[in-house]
């Protein structure tokens, strides 16, 4: 009977999984849950090459986690034959506590629930996913994976604000990074493309989703990550604000009349390319451009120029740049965003090539020149098989 590793990404109000065997990264079922707690919920489960959609009310992450394994039952494949050897959950916050994958037990939970009010829209999400797992699952082992691991240990310059170093350190104020598994798993599945050792390669990664981030990655290593103590710093994303100026909230406090939690709000939901364009999605952005929209057209500059700006810093620390690399949803599918942003920075060695750049694939590849001297790739990442790693590594 092979192994496999099951592995959860609980949302605030979805549940996403995959039943994964990590001994050859084949994915023997893939699913989400979403909009738990609403009228009505949407179910999709794909095994082998059939996919099910189902509509029904779905009260709460235990249902969820009920409705999957009744799935599982029903369609295939069996939960009980498919030799479930851990659980590997996605958990956003690891702070300064955990620098790789950990064993749940009540001490670790009660750990990453301390750490909540840093990640407030996910950790308590990650918790409801896990106790029900465990309660469902109480024979196997279940294991933490971080997205802050990868960066915990940044450079000092890179992970540290210029704050009063005494309030920094009493309220654990440090730049944490998320995003993680995908920037662990692309960046050495960009070194294995290439049949380059990835220690000898200088690397930016472009993390393009709703949620957006960047990192400069050397020798295997992050050196810096844009994202900080929570997601909202950096890129410009689908509905926040990436990068502003920290008094804009000392302004809003002061004379909008807007309490903090609905400055809170206004930089987490309804900023961004949201704030800009009136869509987080790039699709209806692009569509809005074609029509003539000036607001689009701004907001997509704004996007892109935030970007090259990232290219460029990233490749002065690294001391040059050999591979620039595109992921996620963005990252994988908008042409035009991969050429935008190429387009202004012939100067660092990036030069995509527009027939290839167009081609629309689901598999690694190279979309920079022939001779350009930074090899630009379009990666799709696999944040699921990383976990399913991490969780059998701990074991």
């Amino acid at each position: 009977m092979s192994r496999t590793v099951l592995v959860l990404n609980s949302g605030s109000s979805s549940l996403k999984y995959q039943l994964v065997d990590p001994d050859d990264g084949t994915r023997l079922a893939v699913g989400l849950v979403d909009r738990i707690g609403e009228a009505s919920s949407t179910i999709e489960h794909e095994a082998g090459r059939e996919t099910t959609e189902r509509h029904a009310a779905i009260a709460s992450h235990q249902e969820a986690l009920t409705t999957v394994i009744a799935l599982f039952d029903e369609l295939g494949p069996s939960v009980v034959d498919s030799g479930i050897v851990a659980v590997g959950h996605r958990v956003v916050m690891g702070g300064r506590e955990f620098a790789g994958p950990a064993l749940i037990d009540d001490a670790v939970l009660a750990t990453i629930e301390r750490l909540a009010p840093l990640a407030p829209l996910h950790n308590p999400a990650n918790l409801a996913g896990i106790t029900v797992a465990r309660e469902l699952f109480p024979d196997v082992p279940h294991v933490a994976v971080f997205d802050t691991a990868f960066f915990h240990d940044l450079p000092a310059a890179a992970a540290t604000y210029a704050l009063d170093r005494e309030v920094a350190e009493r309220h654990g104020i440090r730049r944490y990074g998320f995003h993680g598994t995908s920037h662990q798993y692309v960046s050495g599945a960009a070194a294995r493309f290439l049949a380059r050792d990835v220690a000898d390669l200088r690397q930016v990664v472009l993390h393009l989703g709703n949620g957006a981030s960047a990192s400069a990655i050397a020798g295997g290593r992050p050196v810096d990550t844009s994202m900080g103590l929570t997601p909202l710093e950096g890129l410009v994303m689908g509905t926040r604000t990436g990068d502003i100026d920290p008094a804009v909230v000392l302004h809003l406090a002061r004379t909008s009349g807007m309490a903090l939690d609905e400055i809170d709000d206004l930089l987490n939901r309804r900023s961004g390319m949201r704030g800009l364009t009136g869509h987080n999605d790039l699709r209806e952005v692009h569509r809005l451009i074609a029509e003539g929209d000036d607001d689009a057209r701004l907001g997509l500059d704004v996007y892109v120029h935030r970007l090259r700006k990232y290219v460029g810093a990233y490749t002065a620390v690294l001391g040059g740049l050999d591979v620039l690399t595109f992921t996620a949803g963005v990252g994988e599918n908008d042409a035009v965003v991969r050429a935008e942003v190429a387009a202004g920075l012939g100067v660092l060695g990036i030069e995509v090539d527009p027939a290839r750049n167009a081609e629309r694939s689901d598999q690694p590849r190279r979309i920079s020149a022939d001779g350009a001297p930074v090899d630009v790739l379009v990666i799709p990442t696999d944040e699921e098989i990383t976990i399913a790693l991490e969780t059998v590594s701990l074991l």
